[in-house]
């Protein structure tokens, strides 16, 4: 999943980021709204994380625009502004949800995970696939009942093929699913996680073309 961290506060933008990417999603962070404005005009966003006092363009205008112009990702405030009012106006600018500064992550995990699950809800809770069986809200993955240990990129690049079953996905559409934006690796580098998945699944009894190659053009399950 990738969540659009917009936050003019670097230091703090920093530390949800990184919470946030041990909760294995991809984060990609903007500074201001003008910024953030243009990103989402480029990448397919699961959800917005939307500071409320920004430079340039305000979260409250910029929610307002996004909706305006038919974006329905879920959109998160976060503000030091606590009064009902606020809260109203944020709300009625088109935001799902809203949290107060100081952030706790505890409650901001789970607000997210809400909104993900009201944005996917036709989405199964266990994604599965013939044994194998992978847990969005646990982060566990079994095959044959048996837990397979990956790494968080592995795991990114399970659920990604999990979400999409017999749809060919390309490398590039894999890291841009995956990676942020101010850390794209080459292409190679998903064919070596991929090699390694294989490897994984393959210890467990798991067929070798549980993970396809469509040659020329990317990777599917079998």
């Amino acid at each position: 999943m990738r969540i659009l961290l917009v936050e003019d506060d670097f230091s703090l933008a920093e530390t949800l980021a990184e919470a946030l990417t041990d909760q294995l999603y991809t984060v990609d962070i903007a500074g201001d709204g003008v910024l953030a404005w243009d990103y989402i005009k480029a990448v397919d966003y699961d959800l917005l994380v939307l500071d409320v006092m920004l430079p340039r363009l305000d979260g409250i205008n910029l929610c307002q625009q996004l909706r305006s112009q038919n974006y329905q990702m879920p959109i998160l405030m976060i503000t030091a502004r606590d009064t009902i009012s606020d809260k109203i106006v944020g709300l009625d600018a088109g935001a799902d949800d809203y949290v107060i500064k100081p952030v706790d992550l505890g409650e901001l995990f789970a607000r997210i995970r809400a909104l993900l699950r009201r944005g996917n809800i036709s989405l199964p809770t266990i994604l599965a696939w013939h044994k194998l069986e992978l847990n969005p809200s646990t982060y566990e993955v079994t095959y044959n009942h048996q837990p397979l240990k990956l790494t968080p990129k592995e795991y990114c690049i399970l659920e990604l093929l999990l979400r999409n079953g017999r749809r060919v996905l390309s490398r590039h559409a894999m890291i841009d699913h995956i990676w942020s934006l101010e850390d794209p690796p080459e292409e190679h580098t998903v064919k070596v996680h991929i090699r390694s998945l294989r490897q994984k699944l393959k210890a467990l009894g798991a067929p070798e073309n549980l993970i396809e190659t469509v040659h020329g053009m990317g990777y599917r399950l079998g």
